[in-house]
């Protein structure tokens, strides 16, 4: 059914969209508009900090994206990998985190949290792949927590995506590829009653290079009614995404080695996933005011087998997680521009608040992706509330002032499949904040930070008694975890020219790690970072722009011997450059660096990771409401690894206790597509 789906939309983008209006000429629209990128707008005098930024739909546009949730390597220092199938969630890699699936990343999509708390797969699993690429008007990112609205998972950084309200044309693009690579896109926008609709429907088919067809197929879909403008006015929009898949875990290196499969086999050929999410989201303004409304059905199931036989030597290690819940929550920001004597102060006032009702989150043993017996499964209540406030001062011409505050509270109700683990209880956090920014000359600025804020852990780890798999008594784990961070940095703006280097310290009480043979994350010790960043933005030619960011980190868990101490996976440096070129006469195109540096894999750093460094490129062309295009993505045929791991499995004939190996997920191969799109 969904494979119809896909190939419905395909034909969709066939039908000319004559019924849509063409709206005003802006930034987005193909041909003769102005080029704005976000990366150029001026941050000084505006941004609180030096790592903090904006990134505009021309920065991304002729962007080369193997996976949607690419999208937040726009931020700079972010790496995003994959280690299972393409419908899961991404890998995330920011300032020596290794963020799993999301942890200390928050990310928002038009003001709702993406994050999910308590998930089946890890906690703060961060699934960007409803995104439709061509819809992101604007990307707004920050590190640290230095900033008063945002707390769950946003210790590392928050990354706010922004959907557009309106199309400047409706378009229809059919993009082909290698490995069985379909994407059929349709979207456009009319006006009704004096009010913009925005209708936009995505399919993609795929198989990958993998030995066993991966077999995605997917379909999102958003429309949006909006009226009046982003600061004055309203949108409500309904998004729809699901998407099934064949799973390509990480393998064992030795395998590759002996021949028994080559670096795009597998294992387990009967793992996969699947993802339904649908979202209704209501954002309105008027005046200071501004508000979110979210309601979220989301239901995720994963087969996954990463030890083959170690624990079941004869059924196999193979387990499926799942979770079915119903997301209610939002936000209310106010704004007070006032004076302190003579001094200008910008008040920002705010609550958020959210509940999930999970009817299922669960863990079980299964054999050929058949289930065969659970080892827990749960229902969660569980909710929370904050307030938020900051004042921003003008205490001189030159020099800026910010003190915050964040309170959160946190409850939850565990219902388990067995009664020693039910349980309920609260927990609270204030975080305050601050930050100067001293504007030394006009086209320099330099910034100085101090903020506290928090991930949630697993409130089934709060409530637990008992180990559900032995029986044994088990520790509780707190429900919220403090971190505390500080920063140092500048700015520099000289017309098409800007640039920012700041250096950075992060403390965590209790460090999230990803378990490779328990596929889940694990509450750890605590830990340190340290480390520098610095971005820059280059436009010499009205048609040529180079960026170029890079990061160094050094990253250690604390009160643990020295020898004991490395974070997995904690990559200690990052580097991404690129170029893009627009030309008068409809040529366009972009290539682009990413490299993230090598690893420890475990505590005591006797296994480490290899560099990895992939290239991408894109060209089009446009004549007249056409553009054709060219991606070639792993231009130079790189046989790195999407990401490794280190721990024991047992393939069939091993020693009872297993082997301790590398598990690896290559890069995909060099492949190529091609596309084409028509505006109406």
């Amino acid at each position: 059914m969904l494979r119809l789906a896909a190939l419905s939309t395909m034909g969709i983008t066939l039908i000319p969209a004559a019924s849509y209006a063409q709206t005003a000429e802006t930034p987005r629209a193909d041909g003769d508009a102005i080029i704005v990128y976000g990366r150029a707008l001026p941050q000084i005098g505006e941004a609180l900090s030096g790592s903090q930024g904006v990134v505009g739909y021309r920065d991304f546009e002729n962007r080369p994206l193997s996976r949607v949730g690419e999208m937040v390597e726009n931020v700079p220092g972010v790496i995003a990998t994959q280690h299972s199938g393409t419908g899961k969630a991404n890998q995330y890699f920011l300032r020596g985190f290794n963020l799993d699936h999301g942890t200390d990343f928050a990310g928002f999509v038009d003001g709702v949290p993406v994050n999910m708390r308590t998930h089946g797969h890890g906690q703060g699993y961060l699934d960007l792949n409803f995104l439709i690429p061509e819809l992101v008007e604007r990307i707004d990112y920050r590190k640290g927590p230095y900033f008063a609205d945002v707390g769950d998972f946003s210790a590392a950084g928050t990354v706010s995506f922004t959907t557009a309200r309106t199309l400047p044309r409706p378009i229809a693009e059919l993009t082909v590829g290698s490995y069985g690579y379909y994407r059929a896109l349709a979207a456009g926008s009319a006006e009704m009653g004096g009010n913009d609709l925005l209708v936009a429907i995505d399919g993609t088919l795929s198989n990958g290079p993998w030995d066993l067809d991966e077999d995605l197929e997917k379909v999102n879909g958003l429309v949006k009614l909006s009226h009046g403008s982003r600061d004055e006015g309203w949108s409500l929009g309904l998004s729809f995404y699901h998407a099934d898949w064949n799973a390509t875990d990480q393998v064992p290196q030795r395998a590759i080695d002996s021949g028994l499969i080559d670096r795009f086999g597998v294992i387990d050929p009967t793992l996969g996933g699947r993802t339904t999410r649908i979202g209704l989201t209501f954002n309105g303004a008027a005046g200071a005011t501004d508000w979110t409304a979210y309601v979220l059905f989301y239901d995720f199931r994963l087969t996954s087998n990463f030890t083959y036989f170690l624990e079941d030597p004869i059924d196999g290690d193979q387990f499926q997680q799942r979770d079915r819940r119903g997301v209610f929550g939002g936000r209310i920001r106010h704004r007070i521009d006032t004076e302190l004597g003579t001094m200008p102060v910008t008040f920002t006032l705010g609550a958020d608040a959210r509940y999930d009702l999970i009817g299922k989150v669960g863990l079980y043993h299964s054999v050929a992706g058949t289930r065969t017996s659970t080892v827990r499964e749960d229902r969660v209540d569980e909710y929370s509330g904050a307030l938020f406030g900051q004042a921003e001062l003008t205490l001189t011409p030159r020099l800026r002032m910010m003190l915050g505050l964040r309170g959160d509270l946190y409850g939850y109700d565990v219902r388990s499949d067995l009664s020693a683990n039910d349980g309920d209880g609260s927990d609270g956090l204030l975080a305050p904040k601050a930050a100067l920014a001293w504007r030394a000359t006009d086209h320099l600025e330099l910034y100085a930070n101090y903020g506290e804020s928090f991930h949630s852990n697993d409130v089934r780890g709060a409530a637990i008694s008992v180990d559900p798999a032995t029986g044994d008594p088990a520790d509780k784990v707190g429900v919220l975890v403090r971190a505390r961070g500080g920063e140092v940095g500048g700015r520099v703006e000289l017309g098409n020219f800007t640039a920012s280097l700041v250096g950075y310290w992060l403390k965590l009480g209790s460090e999230l790690v990803f378990v490779g043979d328990g596929g889940a994350t694990e509450p750890n010790d605590a830990s340190r970072r340290y480390g520098a960043e610095a971005t820059l933005f280059w436009r010499p030619l009205p048609w040529l722009a180079f960026d170029a960011s890079g990061g160094l980190t050094h990253a250690r868990f604390r009160g643990v011997a020295s020898g004991e101490n490395r974070i997995p996976n904690a990559v200690s440096e990052v580097l991404a450059a690129g170029a893009n070129i627009d030309l008068p006469g409809g040529l366009s195109g972009s290539i682009r660096l990413r490299h993230f540096g090598a690893a420890p894999l475990i505590e005591d750093d006797s296994a480490r990771s290899k560099p990895t460094t992939l290239v991408n490129m894109g060209a089009y062309y446009r004549f007249g409401a056409a553009r054709i295009g060219l991606d070639i993505l792993n231009l130079f045929g790189a046989k790195d690894a999407d990401i490794t791991y280190y721990y024991a499995s047992r393939l069939t004939g091993e020693p009872t206790e297993g082997v301790e190996d590398y598990h690896i997920h290559p890069v995909e191969p060099r492949q190529v597509r091609l596309s084409l799109r028509y505006s109406f």
